[in-house]
């Protein structure tokens, strides 16, 4: 299984780009987003990868993130959501904005992505709503995990790169996450409590985080 990527852009397309690693060129599909954060041809560019196995096609699905390709793998184990769709959700809303919106509830923000509609948006919520928290946490680039040890890494030599920058305040939302659970609120209601949050505040530390979650959690009269 390849699952890291590591090499020279040779093309740019409009949906992929192909990626010398060692004279061995890899098309790589990606989302909208992805594209855009990638470097211009000619330099180096770091993809993690999850490769999808059909009968007669082999496809590679490229993120500069481990929790965009772990929110594609999610979104496409729901029923009716093949990549095309996923890359489709992760294009409109970017991996934090399907975790706001899935946690939330927010299946209109679903149904916003490019060929997605009500009924898909609805089940991509409802079947994933509980998985959210754990996304929610997650954080880090190719350039952040490079010791990973669970994933195949195919490098090429290569010149220094930029360092992309994480996700604006994963570290506090997973705390925030955590201390809500240990206050016995239900995962689903705390990930969303926290992305509204979060959506409102960027860069709120844990404590801002929590107490806004809380308001959002306390009882209405």
């Amino acid at each position: 299984m390849i699952g890291k990527l590591t090499g020279r852009i040779e093309y740019r397309a409009v949906d992929h780009v192909l990626i010398d690693v060692r004279g061995v060129g890899y098309l790589v599909f990606c989302s909208e987003r992805t594209l855009a954060g990638l470097p211009p041809v000619g330099e180096v560019a770091a993809v993690y990868t999850d490769l999808l196995v059909q009968e007669t096609n082999l496809q590679l699905f490229g993120f500069t993130t481990l929790v965009e390709k772990e929110w594609h793998k999610l979104l496409t184990s729901v029923q009716g959501i093949g990549a095309k769709a996923s890359l489709a959700i992760l294009s409109a809303l970017g991996p934090d904005g399907v975790g706001r919106a899935i946690a939330l509830g927010d299946w209109n923000a679903v149904k916003a992505a490019k060929g997605v509609g009500p009924k898909i948006a609805q089940r991509v919520v409802l079947d994933l709503k509980n998985k959210a928290p754990a996304m929610m946490a997650m954080g880090g680039t190719v350039a952040e995990a490079l010791g990973e040890q669970d994933a195949e890494v195919i490098e090429a030599p290569a010149p220094s790169r930029k360092k992309a920058a994480p996700a604006a305040n994963a570290s506090a939302q997973s705390e925030a996450l955590s201390a809500l659970s240990n206050l016995g609120y239900a995962p689903g209601d705390a990930a969303g409590a926290v992305a509204q949050a979060a959506g409102e505040a960027p860069d709120a530390e844990t404590t801002t985080l929590i107490r806004a979650a809380l308001k959002l959690l306390a009882p209405r009269e």
